[in-house]
């Protein structure tokens, strides 16, 4: 541990830089997979629409067993194909996306069925208009549960794209891959510490944000 930390003080900005970029490929898969997990997790909670929620939720629940190197394989196959960049950034922030899908949309879709049908027909008879009660009765409810499953996405994605830097994504995967390869215990204990830090501060960043967008009455409660 001791050299660890030895490294961390004698190179202060190649730890900034690996974090910097760490950070950044969480932040952009964490942000698309946001917005569509809860679209589509809010469209299939709709009436009538069983069948295709059944669909997509099972497609996500395979989705999360499927190795993740043997994802971003497929992905550098792909986008290959397509002629488009085949490593590093892209490849990554689409297997993020795709692991970030299955806690995000089953708890927006959950959150979304166990609003009280009584307040939905109260809003109803308010004369609120379907988008008015997505907005004012649907959401505030159901924010503690996504954010519940934003929370846990965001876990999983700091914790996948460690393994991105094997395509070449960089961040705080680097000095694990190196040491791994170079025996260096060191660059693995800087690796492996910062990562696990970096999931304890945003995930207690994650509960602030959660605990100030819930609603009074559901915090009293």
């Amino acid at each position: 541990m001791g050299e660890a930390w030895d490294f961390m003080v004698r190179h202060p900005d190649v730890v900034t830089d690996w974090t910097i970029r760490h950070l950044w490929i969480s932040f952009v898969a964490c942000s698309i997979a946001t917005v569509l997990g809860v679209v589509v997790g809010i469209y299939i909670a709709g009436k009538g629409r069983e069948r295709l929620a059944d669909s997509l939720l099972y497609l996500a629940d395979i989705m999360m067993t499927i190795p993740s190197l043997a994802l971003f394989g497929l992905l550098m196959l792909l986008l290959g194909k397509m002629n488009l960049s085949a490593i590093g950034f892209l490849p990554a922030v689409v297997a993020l996306i795709v692991y970030g899908q299955m806690p995000i949309l089953r708890n927006t879709y959950i959150a979304i069925q166990q609003v009280d049908p009584a307040m939905i027909e109260a809003a109803k008879g308010m004369g609120m208009t379907d988008r008015q009660i997505l907005l004012r009765v649907n959401l505030p409810l159901a924010i503690p549960l996504i954010m519940a499953g934003l929370r846990n996405a965001i876990l999983i994605i700091i914790g996948i794209t460690t393994i991105a830097a094997f395509i070449g994504a960089g961040g705080l995967g680097v000095p694990i891959w190196r040491g791994l390869r170079n025996a260096r215990m060191d660059l693995i204990l800087v690796g492996a510490v910062c990562v696990s830090l970096l999931a304890l501060i945003i995930d207690n960043l994650m509960h602030v944000i959660e605990w100030r967008l819930t609603p009074t009455g559901i915090r009293k409660g």
